[in-house]
C-alpha cells in the first residue's frame, strides 16, 4: 500500500510556483462542461456517463436533477450515485435513488445495488433504511448479509448483529471471513447482554477456529483489534504471533493494542520490526498515527523526530489525523512550541481533535488560562467544543488552580448541547480539592444525578492525600473497596494519608487487608530515552550492581541535599522498619534511576525527559529541583497527572500537583 501524495505544502518547505500563464486543468474542464445542459438529442448512454462524471466531481444536486428523466439507469449509474451520496453525506440523495430503484423493473430485487445501498444508509447513520432495504430484498446472497452485519455492528447495534449472525446458520447461509470479522466487531459494539464482551469474542474466535477461519488474515486482524479494546493483550499477542501472513493493516492492529493498553515502548519496538521485516511493507496513517501515541506515551522524542522526518518525506503531511497526532506527540514531549506551530500550519484543516490536544497540552504543562484562552478561540472561530473539549479545559482549569474559571465553564456545557458526563464531574471534584474546597467537592458529588463513578471519587481520594483529610478520604474509600475491589492503589493511598496523619494501627490494617486479597501496588516505572534508544526503570528495593552505581550517584545529591536542611520525606514508605533504611528505599525510585542514568548518559547542557506511570512523589519532586540547580540542567518529568519542569531548583508546577 502507497503512502498518499501530499496536495499540501510541507511543513517547512514552500513550494515554487513558476511565473507566467497557467494551464487549464483538464478535471476542471471537465467540471465546467458537466454544467452544460444535455443537448435535446442526448443518448441515455451520454446521460448515464454524464451523472457518473458529476458524481465523481461532486455536482449531486445536476446529478439528482437527471436521474428523474433518465430512462433507463444503468447499475453503473445506480452505484455511482449511491457512492457520491454517502461520501457527501447526502441522505435525501440516497432516497431518492431508493425511490427510483423500487419502480425499476431491471434493478428493483438487484442483490449489488441492496447491498451498495445498505453500506450508503450505514455510512448516512440511516439504520432504519437500511433494514428495510434488507428485509425487502428477495434475493439475500452472503454480501447482502455481511452489509447489514457491518450496518449494524458500527451503530453499536452488537445483539441485533448477533441475532442475524444466527439466523444465518439457521437458514444455512455460509458465513465467510467479513462475517467473522463484523461479528466479533458486534461482539464489542453496545449490548445490554449479561454476557461480557470478552466471553463473546473467545466464543466467536472458537467459532472461526473450527470453521477454518481463525488464521485467515481478515480475521486474525479484527481479532487482534478486538483483544486489544478489551485489554487483553496476551490473546492478542498470541493471534499475531500464529499468524502465516500479516499485512499492514495486521501490524498496525498489534501496534495500536499494545499504544491502547499503556505498553508504548512494546508500541515502538513492534514498529522498528514491521519496517525491517519487509521492505515492500509500508505503514499506512493508522500505523504512523499509532506510533506516534506510543512515542508520546514514554516521551520518546528521538523518535518522534525520526517519524516526522518519515511522514513528511512520504507525504502524510497531508492528512489532519496524521497531523493532530503529531502536535500531541511534540506536546506530550514537552516541545509546547512545536506542537503550536503545527496546529497553526493545519490552518482551516483543523478539526475538533486538532483544538482539544492543543487545549490539552497547554494544561498539561501547567498554563491553565492559555488553556482557557485557545477554548475561546476555539468557540470563536465557529468550532462545536465536545465531551473531550471540556475535559481537557476543566483539567487544565484543575492543574493551573482556576477554580472560578473551571466552576463558570463547568455551568456552560448545557449551553453547548454538552451533558456533564463522570469525567467532567471528576474534573470538578480534582479542582476544588486540590484547592483545598474539599467541602464544595463533597457537595459537588452528592449533587450528581447519577452513581458517581471510581474516577470521581478517586478524584476526592487524590485530594484528601494532598491535604490530609482522613474523614473525606475513608467516605472515597468505602465506595472505591466497592468499586474497585482489585484496586491496590486505593488501599495503598488511604494508607499513605493514614500514616502521614500518625495513624499506625490502621495503616497495618490496611496492609493486612492487601495481604489477605493477594492485592500488589503497581510498581513505578520510569522510561527514558537516551540516542533515540528507550530504557525502562522499576522502583526496586533490592540490589543489583546497575541499581547500586544509580543509588549512589543520587545519594551523593542527598547528602549534599542534608548539609542545606533537606528531610528525606518518608512517610510515603508503609513499611515499618528503620529510618534509615526507608532512605535507602527512596533512593530506589524509578524517576530518581532514570535521572541518574540521564545525567551519566547524557552530554553537558542536553535535557533529560523522563515519563513516569505514577504520580511523582514529594520526595523525588524535591530531589529533582535541588539536581536541576546543581548540575544546571533541565529535568522535565511527566507524571501520571501533569508535567514538570525543572530548572534552576525551581518546577513550573510552582508546588501545586
Amino acid at each position: 500500500m502507497s503512502a498518499p501524495a501530499s496536495p499540501h505544502t510541507s511543513l517547512f518547505h514552500i513550494p515554487h510556483r513558476p511565473f507566467g500563464p497557467r494551464r487549464p486543468r483538464l478535471t476542471r474542464l471537465r467540471c465546467l462542461a458537466s454544467l452544460a445542459p444535455a443537448s435535446a438529442g442526448a443518448s441515455p448512454a451520454n446521460d448515464n456517463h454524464l451523472i457518473q462524471t458529476l458524481c465523481a466531481h461532486g455536482r449531486l444536486a445536476r446529478a439528482a436533477a437527471l436521474l428523474q428523466g433518465l430512462p433507463a439507469p444503468t447499475q453503473r449509474t445506480y452505484e455511482s450515485l449511491l457512492l457520491a451520496a454517502a461520501r457527501a453525506g447526502d441522505a435525501a440523495l440516497a432516497a431518492a435513488v431508493h425511490r427510483r430503484l423500487e419502480t425499476d423493473p431491471v434493478f428493483r430485487s438487484d442483490p449489488f445495488l441492496s447491498t451498495r445501498l445498505i453500506e450508503a444508509y450505514a455510512t448516512l447513520s440511516a439504520l432504519p433504511a437500511a433494514r428495510q432495504v434488507f428485509d425487502e430484498a428477495p434475493v439475500k446472497n452472503i454480501f447482502l448479509w455481511n452489509a447489514m452485519l457491518k450496518a449494524l455492528a458500527l451503530a453499536d447495534h452488537g445483539e441485533e448483529a448477533l441475532s442475524r449472525l444466527a439466523d444465518m446458520g439457521r437458514l444455512g447461509v455460509p458465513v465467510d471471513s467479513c462475517s467473522y470479522s463484523h461479528g466479533l466487531k458486534a461482539c464489542i459494539a453496545g449490548s445490554t447482554s449479561h454476557v461480557p464482551a470478552s466471553a463473546r469474542v473467545r466464543e466467536m474466535h472458537a467459532h472461526a477456529i473450527r470453521r477454518g477461519y481463525g488464521l485467515h488474515t481478515h480475521v486474525a486482524t479484527t481479532l487482534i483489534d478486538c483483544y486489544g479494546k478489551l485489554g487483553t493483550v496476551t490473546y492478542a499477542e498470541r493471534v499475531f504471533a500464529w499468524m502465516p501472513e500479516r499485512n499492514v493493516v495486521t501490524w498496525s492492529a498489534m501496534i495500536g493494542c499494545y499504544a491502547k493498553n499503556e505498553r508504548p515502548g512494546d508500541a515502538i519496538e513492534l514498529f522498528q520490526e514491521m519496517m525491517a521485516s519487509d521492505a515492500d511493507l509500508v505503514p499506512n496513517s493508522i500505523t504512523i498515527v499509532s506510533v506516534l501515541h506510543a512515542c508520546a506515551g514514554v516521551n520518546a522524542l528521538g523518535q518522534g523526530r525520526v517519524l516526522h522526518a518519515y511522514i513528511l518525506r512520504r507525504g502524510f503531511d497531508s492528512l489532519v489525523s496524521v497531523l493532530n497526532a503529531l502536535m500531541a506527540m511534540y506536546m506530550k514531549c514537552g516541545c509546547l512550541e512545536v506542537g503550536r506551530y503545527i496546529f497553526n500550519w493545519i490552518g482551516r484543516r483543523r478539526d475538533v481533535v486538532s483544538w482539544n490536544s492543543l487545549i490539552s497540552g497547554y494544561g498539561m504543562h501547567g498554563f491553565g488560562r492559555e488553556s482557557v484562552q485557545v477554548f475561546k478561540e476555539m468557540i470563536k472561530e465557529g468550532m462545536s467544543p465536545n465531551i473531550i473539549t471540556f475535559v481537557s479545559v476543566l483539567g487544565a482549569c484543575s492543574h493551573g488552580g482556576l477554580v472560578e474559571e473551571g466552576k463558570k465553564l463547568f455551568e456552560s456545557m448545557v449551553e453547548y448541547n454538552v451533558t456533564p458526563r463522570a469525567e467532567h464531574y471528576a474534573c470538578m471534584v480534582d479542582l476544588l480539592g486540590r484547592a483545598g474546597r474539599l467541602d464544595e467537592a463533597v457537595e459537588l458529588i452528592q449533587s450528581m444525578r447519577t452513581e458517581p463513578s471510581p474516577q470521581v471519587w478517586g478524584s476526592l481520594l487524590g485530594a484528601c492525600r494532598i491535604h490530609g483529610h482522613v474523614e473525606y478520604a475513608e467516605m472515597a474509600c468505602s465506595h472505591l473497596f466497592d468499586l474497585e475491589p482489585r484496586n491496590a492503589g486505593n488501599y495503598v493511598l488511604l494508607a499513605d494519608i493514614y500514616a502521614r496523619a500518625k495513624l499506625q494501627n490502621q495503616v497495618e490494617v490496611l496492609k493486612d487487608l492487601l495481604e489477605e486479597h493477594a492485592l500488589e501496588k503497581v510498581p513505578g516505572c520510569s522510561w527514558i530515552e537516551v540516542k533515540k534508544r528507550l530504557y525502562s526503570f522499576v522502583s526496586v528495593d533490592n540490589k543489583n550492581q546497575q541499581v547500586e552505581e544509580l543509588q549512589a550517584l543520587i545519594g551523593e545529591f542527598v547528602a549534599q541535599m542534608k548539609n542545606e536542611g533537606y528531610v528525606p520525606d518518608t512517610a510515603s514508605v508503609l513499611y515499618d522498619i528503620e529510618e534509615e533504611e526507608k532512605e535507602r528505599i527512596l533512593l530506589g525510585h524509578s524517576e530518581k534511576l532514570a535521572v541518574a542514568f540521564g545525567l551519566i548518559n547524557t552530554g553537558k547542557g542536553e535535557v533529560i525527559r523522563i515519563t513516569k506511570n505514577l504520580r511523582l512523589c514529594e520526595d523525588c519532586h524535591a530531589v529533582n529541583k535541588f539536581i536541576s540547580k546543581f548540575t544546571e540542567r533541565e529535568i522535565i518529568v511527566r507524571d501520571v497527572n501533569r508535567f514538570h519542569h525543572f530548572r534552576d531548583g525551581v518546577c513550573s508546577c510552582r508546588d501545586y500537583w
